[in-house]
């Protein structure tokens, strides 16, 4: 595998986004980070007994959450726009154990100009499929997601620069200089 530094997300220009999924500033999430992986996204994840099901075994609704987040995020990256979830399928192949590493990748399969269609992918690392994913997301500019978004006039402004630096005329998506790593801690 290649190592890359983590992308920055957009969200970041945002002091204190509590995403569950890819913020760092909500210490209940799992701080997802992702790097590029081919046409798609990457991410590496290892969870604790916080999010245990059965014991030993992490419930299968947080691999719905990692899938979610990772499409989501490839199609802001790709777009500068906010994509909204209408439809996602998780299909489940093997348990996912406590503190086992774990890697999920994503990527685009294709758009019809209404929906982008998006397929992921959680593996143990370096082994066998524990989990697929296929979703559709429709896609909104700022302005039209403004309505159902929580955010105050200057943040809107700093995201709107931030949303403009990526997607299909931004020349390559900004990094961040942190080593790659499993993005949750092993209670």
């Amino acid at each position: 595998m290649t190592v890359e530094d983590p992308i920055e997300l957009p969200w970041h220009v945002l002091a204190d986004y509590r995403c569950f999924g890819c913020s760092p500033h909500n210490p209940h999430g799992i701080q997802l980070r992702f790097t590029h992986r081919g046409d798609g996204l990457r991410t590496v994840f290892r969870l604790g007994r916080a999010y245990e099901s059965y014991p030993g075994v992490v419930h299968g609704g947080l691999l719905g959450v990692i899938a979610d987040e990772i499409m989501g995020n490839l199609i802001v990256l790709r777009t500068g726009q906010i994509p909204f979830t209408t439809g996602m399928r998780m299909r489940y192949v093997l348990p996912v154990t406590v503190g086992g590493r774990y890697e999920c990748v994503a990527r685009v399969r294709d758009g019809d100009g209404q929906l982008i269609h998006t397929e992921a992918e959680i593996r143990e690392e370096d082994g066998p499929l524990v989990a697929t994913a296929t979703a559709s997301y429709r896609t909104v500019s700022l302005d039209a997601a403004r309505a159902r978004i929580s955010l105050d006039a200057p943040e809107i402004a700093r995201l709107r620069q931030a949303l403009s630096a990526t997607g299909p005329a931004a020349e390559t998506p900004t990094r961040s200089a942190l080593p790659e790593e499993s993005h949750v801690r092993v209670d």
